[in-house]
């Protein structure tokens, strides 16, 4: 696991935040309209969530297989052209400050040897946001660095999505928090 604070990756690595809606407009743009087995599967996955977190945390792994699984199937991350690869490792070096960073990405989609989408789970003991500078590390080893790489945040409860650019500097933006325990959030 690595651990890195935004503050030391902001420092050793040169990642910015932007607030500029236009740079993230994906998140919420041209989203697909869901069908109504889409929302039958998304209330699905709500209920499993609602069953199993009654009053206790989740643990990182069911979290992983109750919440995360069902949303990779619906969004098509299992069949072709994409590829799912788990537990892959990094390691970035701010080369002029002798910091090096390892760690394994929990999900990686990639289509054609180009990362889709970072994944980091967590525990709902946690809150989603503590996952944002281990996934923005990852995220910043991609290797077409001329491409933007997109993030997933989860922890059960919440979900947050993320995109970085590298292209003159490393910048990030992240949508607010999405909640299962908010009604139509996901649709």
């Amino acid at each position: 696991m690595c651990y890195i604070s935004l503050e030391e990756l902001q420092e050793h690595f040169g990642l910015r935040l932007t607030t500029n809606p236009e740079f993230f407009p994906e998140w919420q743009e041209n989203l697909p309209i869901l069908t109504d087995e889409e929302k039958r599967a998304l209330d699905r996955v709500k209920s499993n969530y609602f069953n199993l977190f009654n009053g206790r945390y989740l643990l990182e792994e069911v979290v992983k297989m109750v919440v995360l699984s069902p949303l990779l199937d619906l969004a098509g991350f299992y069949q072709p052209p994409f590829a799912i690869k788990t537990e892959s490792s990094i390691e970035i070096t701010a080369e002029d400050k002798g910091v090096i960073v390892r760690g394994n990405i929990d999900v990686l989609v990639i289509q054609q040897q180009l990362w889709v989408f970072v994944i980091e789970s967590k525990s709902t003991k946690f809150d989603v946001m503590e996952a944002l500078p281990q996934a923005l590390t990852y995220m910043l080893d991609n290797p077409r660095s001329d491409k933007a790489t997109f993030g997933f945040l989860v922890n059960g409860r919440e979900f947050v999505f993320v995109k970085l650019t590298q292209e003159d500097r490393p910048l990030y933006s992240r949508s607010y928090a999405l909640s299962m325990e908010r009604e139509n959030e996901l649709e």
